[in-house]
């Protein structure tokens, strides 16, 4: 059962969209304004390991996976577009709004948000289809011990973009000049925009034209 808890914080917690995401706003100091996000990302990863559970491969064909991954890429790149803008906000003359606060203006992330993003990604099923299919199988999980099992693995899930947000809380306030705020944001948004034309490339165009 080890391989399973290794397995799953190794994809979990490697960098990727949502973890991105969430490192951002621990940046610009939101971790506890995106405590819904987590959470949404979380549900998702729940819904993913119980439907696979119950209804297996049928769930996702493999045909309509190319798709998926599309919507996913074009979610993230909407995403990524939110943070470019919230970075190129000039101060205001009139509200006196500061650079830091400029900096640190961007939206903060959503249930509803964390949700769809997880959900669309491909890195989600990549986590869960193997434990489910392969893993839980060969340890004898199933019934309702494997919706304890899911819904332990579905709370190490929330851990993920939480320990991104903290870490990234912890790198914002190591940096004094605000406008470093901005140009982590750029950054992040050019990371998204990477891993989005990354999912689209590898997951829809090369299954199409591969």
């Amino acid at each position: 059962m080890l391989e399973i808890w290794t397995y799953a914080f190794g994809i979990m917690y490697s960098p990727g969209p949502v973890n991105f995401l969430s490192l951002n706003g621990g940046v610009n100091g939101k971790t506890t304004q995106n405590v819904g996000f987590f959470a949404g990302v979380g549900v998702a990863m729940l819904l993913l390991f119980l439907g696979l559970s119950f209804l297996g491969n049928s769930l996702i064909s493999p045909d309509v996976l190319p798709y998926t991954s599309l919507l996913g890429s074009g979610y993230i790149l909407y995403l990524a577009s939110k943070l470019l803008r919230a970075s190129f906000q000039q101060a205001s003359p009139l509200t006196g709004t500061s650079d830091k606060q400029n900096a640190q203006a961007t939206d903060t992330l959503s249930f509803r948000q964390g949700l769809t993003v997880q959900l669309l990604n491909p890195k989600g099923l990549v986590a869960t289809l193997p434990i489910v299919t392969i893993q839980f199988p060969a340890a004898g999980i199933s019934g309702t011990t494997g919706v304890l099992w899911s819904i332990a693995l579905s709370i190490l899930a929330f851990g993920a973009p939480l320990s991104y947000s903290l870490m990234g809380g912890a790198l914002g306030r190591q940096i004094e000049n605000p406008r470093y705020f901005a140009y982590f944001t750029r950054t992040m948004a050019v990371l998204l925009i990477y891993v989005a034309l990354s999912i689209c490339i590898e997951h829809s165009l090369s299954v199409w034209f591969g």
